[in-house]
């Protein structure tokens, strides 16, 4: 297949293009710098210039692909505070491909994040079956999932809060650098609440598998471990950094991690059992804890973000 990627420069990225070369694919990655355009090219893919807002050079360039995976996502104006642009013009993005893609019985593969789903209020262990009406990323969801009624084969891989890989967490190296800044390794209230996790070369596989046979309108849960305990990051972190590890008080928890307060303290337990009966996906690769008290992969730690 012709694969066109947007995000293609990212983190996840990093090992979906791998992954699709290694299948046989051919892949072209949207790329809105130079400093992005060479990353992709140095992954193996050809790179069209542009970015979530140029939506006819989007509309373009999924008509002329035989597939679709979008990663993409304004995680700098997230981080900025302004969730709500981000998500806005995520949906714009989807909404736009997904005209361009109608009737075509193509596969388009978009993300989500299963933190999406305990901000929209669910409770309990997250299965593949739940879902919200409306909500920050759940509306391009939707959108997407819904593309299925309309001649597109469409799927969603909802991904966790610590995608994890060589010195990238997701969430996590966020709270690394919060700790670094800080001199305190936090949690909120105890720290028993729980964020699902997977290391990205599982995820690369599961976008693959998704874009080869995901049945039309298929959520999917790139998880590998159900939840781990914040308390538990918050103590491998605060060991390695060699800070101290302790409860950040409510009223407090804005000033001390920024965007990352209306996440912190959200259990979201998450299974992917349906996932891995549906396309067959087994993840392989170490857990969170093991790679983040690993020192080599610890010592050249980022703080990138890749999912909510």
């Amino acid at each position: 297949m012709r694969v066109f990627i947007t995000g293609a420069s990212g983190h996840i990225a990093s090992a979906v293009i791998p992954e699709l070369l290694a299948a046989g694919h051919e892949v072209t990655g949207l790329a809105r710098s130079d400093r992005a355009a060479a990353t992709v090219r140095s992954l193996g893919a050809d790179v069209r210039r542009g970015d979530l807002d140029d939506l006819d050079g989007l509309s373009a360039a999924v008509r002329e692909a035989d597939g679709v995976i979008h990663l993409a996502f304004k995680h700098e104006e997230q981080h900025a505070g302004d969730l709500a642009g981000a998500v806005a013009a995520d949906l714009r993005a989807v909404e736009t491909m997904g005209v361009a893609l109608r009737g075509s019985d193509k596969p388009f593969v978009g993300t989500s994040a299963t933190g999406a789903l305990a901000l929209a209020g669910l409770e309990g262990l997250l299965t593949e079956h739940d879902v919200r009406t409306a909500g920050p990323r759940i509306d391009a969801e939707n959108a997407v999932i819904a593309l299925a009624g309309q001649g597109v084969r469409t799927s969603v891989v909802r991904l966790p809060p610590t995608v994890h890989s060589l010195g990238r967490y997701g969430f996590g190296s966020s709270l690394i650098a919060i700790a670094r800044a800080t001199g305190v390794s936090g949690y909120v209230g105890d720290g028993s609440n729980r964020w699902p996790s997977v290391d990205t070369r599982d995820v690369g596989r599961l976008y693959r598998l998704a874009l080869e046979s995901a049945p039309a309108g298929s959520r999917l849960h790139a998880v590998a471990e159900e939840g781990i305990a914040l308390r538990d990051i918050a103590t491998v972190i605060g060991r390695r950094l060699g800070v101290p590890v302790a409860p950040v008080a409510a009223e407090e928890a804005e000033r001390h991690f920024g965007f990352l307060s209306m996440f912190i303290g959200l259990d979201s337990p998450t299974a992917s059992q349906i996932t891995r009966d549906t396309l067959g996906w087994t993840p392989a690769r170490p857990g969170l804890i093991p790679d983040l008290d690993d020192e080599h992969t610890f010592a050249v730690a980022v703080d990138m973000t890749t999912a909510a």
